[in-house]
């Protein structure tokens, strides 16, 4: 599935990183790594190894919101890349189908 080409400026991407940045340091995003647990597999993991992810992609148009971000084991932020959530909901269901 060939992702879709948001054009972004250079200057539009680095501040959303920088939004990221900020937000990382919250304690809003403190409270929600402190639940430990991954939005997407919902498995326990140590909130210092929790990642922030865009639910929509900076890449694809998503913003350093409060409304947009949500916190991911890395191996499923890893896997989900550029995904829109219903990309990443078909990906995971043809993964399970291949499993089966």
């Amino acid at each position: 599935m060939e992702p879709f080409a948001y054009n972004l400026t250079e200057e539009e991407m680095n501040r959303e990183r920088r939004k990221a940045r900020e937000l990382r340091g919250s304690q809003w995003w403190k409270r929600r790594c402190a639940k430990g647990t991954c939005h997407y597999c919902g498995h326990p993991t140590a909130p210092k190894e929790l990642t922030m992810d865009h639910i929509v992609p900076i890449s694809r148009g998503g913003r350093s919101t409060k409304g947009n971000v949500v916190a991911a084991c890395k191996e499923c932020n890893n896997a989900k890349k550029h995904f829109l959530p219903m990309e990443w909901e078909q990906y995971l269901k043809d993964i399970k189908k291949e499993t089966n």
